[in-house]
């Protein structure tokens, strides 16, 4: 390492400590779905941390493991929502539950999706439905109830960060429900986007790339069965193809949405940010 090296990562550093304990959204409502594990979790650890008020929404009526330590260390700033997101009713209750306990929502993070596999020929309408129910249908509902909260109650600094994926930017022989979702996803948050500046409200994506979270476990042992692969070798495969050399973590994407919803991204909106170590470049 040389000196210039060294004292360029020393800034850095110290750059990433000051912002991490700035308390730079205190007192902000950040409303995350999908939230209860993964991405969702970390992206609400990170909010939390900041000093937000996080309503963290999963579909289990009870909170993980993971969901109640955030609580615990945080009781002030996290309330748990139990909500099924393809349920009209659910997404109005849980929208109340989140107001009531920190008044107006200044971002939706709007993550609750599902992966499965869907070859071509051997798809059927139930897995095509249940694909489209969370990751299409529950990802648009959500955001309009928010988004109405938002105009009406002329929330200031409001924002939008929906979670779309690499596979939206692409094909996938064996993945062609979920690429569509997240292609819709996308295309979703260009359309919004333009509806919403005139409100001043934006609204933008993240796209990340293969994140190592447990939900790989099961992603791994689907392409295992289809590919013929033993276990684990699909997520090792995936890993080494990445540019940067290795698969993405739940802190990448944490990241990403603090900028996101932050006033450094003031003058962005319409835009899917990749977060993938250089798989797609855009």
């Amino acid at each position: 390492m040389t000196a210039v090296t060294g004292a360029i990562d020393a800034i850095a550093s110290t750059a990433a400590t000051t912002a991490a304990r700035s308390g730079s959204f205190a007192g902000r409502h950040i409303l995350l779905t999908g939230a209860g594990g993964g991405i969702g979790l970390a992206v609400a650890q990170a909010f939390a941390a900041e000093g937000a008020l996080c309503s963290v929404v999963d579909r289990s009526p009870t909170a993980s493991d993971e969901a109640a330590a955030l609580h615990q260390s945080h009781p002030a700033q996290v309330h748990y929502i139990g909500a099924d997101v393809t349920d009209s009713r659910a997404i109005a209750d849980m929208l109340a539950s989140a107001t009531q306990r920190f008044g107006p929502v200044h971002t939706l993070f709007n993550n609750a999706a599902l992966f499965d596999l869907a070859p071509l020929l051997d798809s059927d309408e139930a897995s095509f439905d249940r694909l489209f129910a969370v990751n299409v249908k529950g990802m648009f509902f959500v955001m309009q109830a928010v988004l109405r909260q938002m105009v009406e109650g002329a929330t200031p600094g409001a924002s939008i960060i929906n979670l779309a994926s690499q596979a939206g930017r692409r094909g996938e022989a064996l993945v062609s429900h979920y690429c569509a979702t997240k292609a819709a996803v996308i295309s979703y948050t260009q359309s919004a986007a333009l509806a919403m500046a005139p409100h001043g409200i934006r609204v933008n994506a993240i796209s990340p790339g293969v994140v190592d979270t447990p939900m790989w476990a099961h992603v791994d042992s689907l392409f295992a069965k289809a590919e013929g692969l033993p276990l684990g070798e699909k997520k090792r495969r995936v890993g080494l193809e990445v540019p940067l050399g290795r698969m993405g973590k739940p802190g990448d994407i944490a990241g990403a949405a603090l900028f996101l919803a932050s006033e450094a991204a003031s003058y962005i909106t319409a835009q899917t940010l990749n977060v993938d170590g250089g798989n797609v470049m855009s």
